[in-house]
């Protein structure tokens, strides 16, 4: 899959196909309708299959301020796109310049000009341009002017709502994690470099690999069944706190992870944490055996969810 970074110009092998374009925060089931329908066209007709999606996403640009909410890092994004049959990638940098494009002029620009798609497939309420003055009607009108196609697809529903990355995001603050995992077709997963922590756990057994959430949504806190990703690509089991610890000072967010059966040394290796069950809440404990006690517990409880 060819990643097109910082404004370049499609190459002639990946013009004129079909192309999925959204910010596909998630890559849920919802974003996944819609790749499919690109890379389905695509494929009836011998042609490439691209997204176009924006990064950083438009809501950080225009709320800078705003409590984290990512569910999905660029890298994971790619990674997710590929396993969807995208031929090609194209992503579009947003900031000020981008958002002062009037609909008429991100078309010309980024769409004809530098993808020239035959086909373009977004979601019913995908809107773009100056003010979000772009609908789905203008890019039908546009493209029909400029020679492209388009269709826009509705909300996909799942368990009796539609599928959403807000709805996402709602789960996972609730701590409801089987949902989450069945919007998005997988666990949630935190993606980081491992940083040096106080390495308490190491003396009572118990050494994990610590990462900061950074621009991510936050997961309720708790203790949780994880399964890593380690950098060589290999998986592991773990059983994972994700909160401010209550029990020590001073107070510090983190996502400590326990890899159940494993040794060796992460730090500064890029590592990702996929959530696969909620075991409990956060919660301060009456010292170091009690400790001891609960975390034999947590491991029990992990080793049977994730078995």
């Amino acid at each position: 899959m060819r990643v097109i970074r910082d404004g370049a110009a499609a190459p002639p092998a990946l013009r004129g196909g079909a192309v999925a374009i959204g910010n596909f925060d998630g890559v849920h089931l919802g974003h996944q309708a819609v790749i499919g329908a690109a890379v389905r066209w695509a494929r009836a007709r011998g042609a490439p299959a691209l997204v176009a999606t924006f990064d950083p996403h438009p809501s950080r640009h225009f709320r800078p301020d705003a409590p984290p909410f990512q569910l999905t890092r660029l890298d994971q994004k790619l990674r997710h796109f590929a396993a969807l049959g995208i031929d090609g990638v194209m992503v579009i940098p947003f900031g000020q310049a981008l958002a002062a494009l009037s609909p008429q002029a991100f078309v010309e620009d980024w769409l004809v000009g530098r993808m020239a798609p035959g086909h373009l497939v977004t979601g019913a309420d995908f809107s773009f341009g100056h003010r979000r003055a772009g609908t789905t009607a203008t890019l039908a009108e546009l493209g029909a002017a400029r020679g492209f196609s388009t269709e826009a697809l509705g909300a996909v529903e799942a368990e009796g709502a539609p599928v959403s990355s807000t709805r996402v995001r709602a789960a996972l603050a609730a701590g409801d994690i089987g949902l989450a995992t069945r919007l998005l077709t997988r666990p949630f997963a935190i993606a980081g470099e491992v940083i040096h922590g106080d390495k308490r756990g190491r003396t009572i057994g118990v050494p994990t690999a610590n990462m900061e959430a950074g621009a991510y949504v936050r997961p309720r806190y708790g203790v949780y069944a994880v399964r890593v990703r380690l950098s060589d690509g290999s998986r592991a089991d773990g059983v994972a706190n994700f909160g401010v610890r209550p029990m020590f000072t001073p107070p510090r967010e983190l996502l400590e992870t326990w890899i159940l059966d494993w040794a060796g040394d992460l730090y500064g290796q890029q590592i990702e944490v996929g959530f696969i069950a909620y075991l409990r809440e956060e919660r301060r404990l009456d010292g170091l055996e009690a400790l001891k006690a609960q975390i034999a517990l947590d491991e029990a409880a992990a080793r049977r969810a994730l078995a």
